[in-house]
């Protein structure tokens, strides 16, 4: 694997590190083997990345987007799925059914570094995109229904660049799912504090109390279901239950949308 520290943004090394480590334990709830491949082979000490909120947000929410991503699929079997703004990231192996039409979409410099760690695969490929333009929805094929996951990727957007994203998905695709990654306005406000993204410069852009919100900007899209990650986080650890309650309205969300 030809993969340098520097090819990897400090973003997706926190949920490389968390999810490799999440991995490695003698009972894990989730496992990501590529992750622990590309963190072993990077070779550097990315503890500061896995601190203990940020460990079980990660979980929380890995575990929240494979199990409604799954459910959607049992009545879309068929269904063509876009990872946009993939990183590193690899839902493909673990909500595959043998039928499922898959694209891992990114910008082109971090393709070309996921193409370092992946190949395309039968049924699953990688393409050159960006979440603020369509014309890469052009080489998507044809589809009864499109489900589009963004996972990590809202949360760094500007009001007005969730607008253009949003616009952008119900123009190309007739119908279709999104479910997405929402934070809150105490995160927009205070993310230099987040115990994990701190030791990044990456800032946090429009945050929300709800996904109603977004429906302000994309009157196509309906709110199907809204989950904090608290209610996956709570049930594993006392800080977990503790947090729950004292962070109520501060950790973050999956949102699924569908029009």
């Amino acid at each position: 694997m030809d993969l340098q520290f520097g090819d990897v943004q400090e973003t997706a090394l926190i949920t490389l590190a968390i999810r490799a480590s999440e991995t490695a334990r003698p009972k894990p709830r989730i496992t990501d083997w590529k992750a622990k491949e590309i963190i072993d082979t990077l070779g550097v000490d990315v503890s500061k990345y896995d601190p203990f909120l940020s460990h079980e947000g990660v979980v929380a929410r890995t575990i929240l987007y494979q199990r409604q991503l799954k459910k959607i699929l049992e009545r879309y079997p068929e269904a063509v799925c876009i990872n946009l703004g993939c990183g590193f990231d690899d839902k493909f192996t673990h909500v595959d059914n043998g039928k499922i039409q898959w694209f891992d979409v990114d910008l082109p410099d971090q393709i070309a570094v996921r193409r370092k760690v992946y190949e395309d695969r039968e049924r699953c490929r990688m393409l050159d995109g960006n979440a603020l333009e369509g014309s890469w929805t052009k080489s998507i094929p044809k589809a009864d229904m499109y489900i589009i996951i963004m996972e990590g990727v809202l949360e760094y957007f500007s009001k007005d660049q969730v607008k253009i994203c949003l616009n952008m998905l119900c123009d190309s695709f007739s119908h279709g799912f999104l479910l997405a990654e929402l934070h809150s306005p105490f995160l927009e406000k205070h993310g230099k504090h987040h115990d994990a993204v701190k030791h990044t410069n990456a800032t946090f852009g429009w945050g929300t109390k709800s996904g109603e919100e977004y429906l302000d900007l994309e009157p196509r899209m309906h709110l199907v279901s809204e989950t904090n990650y608290n209610e996956e986080m709570k049930k594993y650890s006392l800080r977990g239950k503790i947090f729950a309650i004292v962070g109520k309205n501060i950790n973050n969300r999956l949102a699924i949308f569908n029009w």
